[in-house]
């Protein structure tokens, strides 16, 4: 049995992990009797700690809130994840919380062990964070919201979507999951009636409570493999699913849970089901990944992956040989001859006004001056027709005077 002391530590390390605790469970935890509880309990609350208690069938113990935050008893892991937190916090996506979490660390870090100092300090040298505009959200909203997870209670709130239109949701909570730029909040719209995913920072305004619900199973029964889903599938044009000839561990490190989800299909393969707006950037990704593939759908990623295979293909033979790259350009520069020449056929000729004027005004001809021969030989000819009709009409009167 263990003494005073360490049975009070034990004791409220185990309130401080659970929001109710019934006493004979308490009991049988601690192997004490309920009456040891109920002293232990009482001890607790002369050092500070507001513990509440109920009687009944359904009576238990819980830790209430006080009017000053008491003392925590954090194990070595424990104290390891929120000193790793709050340095997160100091540069991370949450507004407003930046300067509170440095003066907690501060303070936990002058209490730590020095066997956690160290690996805290390893830590803090090996990682550097680096954010590109996140989207950041307000800490009392986060911190409402996450209270409202833990202790199933209905909330209401005004959300903007991705159009910018705002509307009245009442939700039951039932977790949030950061994916390492945003918070969202995984909820069962009673409205809708079905899970919704919330971007924290698209929620305007306070978060209202409204009231105790009972928990469903979660969907897919995993709140992170739920968003992941939603990533993958549900926010983008096309979708991919795709096998590759590699084991599930070895892609694992190579695929964000936002970027794609991994289902195993046997021990040396697995399948890849990931979403993006345009097929060019899923064959891509698929391709930059290093392993062999088989495409199951869409189709149409099977002819953009073979259309951009030659296009690299082409490319990468012209960057190869230096003799490949002259007779391409070559052969470019006879084409484009070819093409100039073709086109300069197909336009209609140019006249020019000289050519205009004399195509409307023929030219005015003068008459040749004939030669001295040509002039001799047209005079003999004209002197023997002369002739030949003088001996004609001496015949023709000869026949008349013989007749009379």
């Amino acid at each position: 049995m263990l003494d005073t002391s360490a049975r009070l530590l034990r004791l409220l390390a185990l309130l401080q992990a659970r929001r109710f605790w019934p006493g004979p469970e308490l009991a049988e935890r601690l192997d004490v009797t309920e009456r040891t509880i109920r002293r232990d309990v009482d001890r607790l609350r002369s050092l500070g700690y507001p513990v509440e208690s109920s009687s009944g069938v359904a009576g238990g113990y819980a830790l209430g809130v006080g009017a000053s935050l008491p003392p925590l008893l954090l194990e070595d892991d424990e104290a390891l994840a929120v000193t790793l937190g709050l340095r997160t916090a100091t540069m991370g996506s949450v507004a407003g919380i930046e300067e509170a979490a440095l003066r907690a660390l501060t303070k936990i870090e002058q209490v730590l062990p020095s066997r956690l100092r160290r690996r805290v300090k390893a830590l803090g040298e090996a990682v550097s964070p680096l954010y590109f505009g996140s989207a950041r959200v307000d800490a009392t909203r986060l911190s409402v919201i996450a209270g409202a997870s833990r202790d199933f209670e209905r909330a209401a709130f005004r959300y903007s979507d991705t159009k910018g239109h705002v509307t009245e949701r009442l939700v039951e909570p039932h977790g949030l999951v950061h994916t390492g730029s945003r918070w969202y909040l995984v909820a069962w719209d009673e409205t809708r009636e079905d899970w919704r995913t919330f971007r924290v920072d698209r929620i305007e305004g306070d978060v209202k409570l409204c009231g105790p619900f009972s928990p469903r199973p979660l969907p897919e029964g995993d709140l992170a493999r739920y968003v992941a889903r939603s990533f993958t599938e549900h926010a983008y044009t096309h979708v991919a699913r795709v096998i590759f000839h590699a084991p599930i561990e070895r892609l694992r490190s190579r695929i964000a849970p936002t970027v794609g989800r991994l289902e195993p299909v046997d021990a040396n393969r697995c399948r890849l089901v990931s979403g993006a707006h345009t097929l060019e950037v899923l064959a891509l990704h698929v391709a930059l990944l290093g392993e062999d593939f088989v495409i199951e759908e869409p189709p149409e990623l099977v002819e953009t992956a073979r259309a951009l295979s030659k296009r690299l293909a082409h490319a990468a033979k012209g960057r190869g040989s230096t003799r490949a790259l002259t007779r391409e350009r070559k052969h470019a520069e006879r084409e484009l001859a070819v093409t100039k020449r073709e086109t300069k056929r197909a336009q209609p000729k140019r006249v020019s006004k000289r050519a205009e004027r004399t195509s409307v005004e023929p030219k005015r001809t003068e008459p040749k001056r004939e030669s001295k021969r040509a002039e001799s030989k047209r005079t003999e000819s004209k002197r023997t027709e002369s002739k030949r009709t003088e001996s004609k009409r001496a015949e023709s009167k000869r026949a008349e005077s013989k007749r009379g």
